[in-house]
């Protein structure tokens, strides 16, 4: 019983990993204002940690917006 309350949390943790990533790949890949390589790099940096990631792109997606 241990075991399947183990393997479900650690499913869900996965699930909210790659929900979390999908949401983050969407928003990259829908602003124009970054290069291609740029976009990559966030899309690969979205794999490693979505949360995280998705959080310094908003605060850098604002600093290029002040700056323009």
């Amino acid at each position: 019983m241990n075991e399947l309350l183990i393997y479900s949390i650690l499913f869900l943790i996965v699930i909210a990993h790659a929900v979390a990533a999908f949401r983050m790949y969407r928003e990259v890949n829908a602003d124009t204002g970054l290069s291609f390589h740029e976009k990559n790099n966030w899309k690969l940096k979205a794999l490693i940690s979505p949360l995280l990631f998705l959080s310094y792109y908003r605060q850098d997606k604002r600093r290029r917006n002040r700056g323009e």
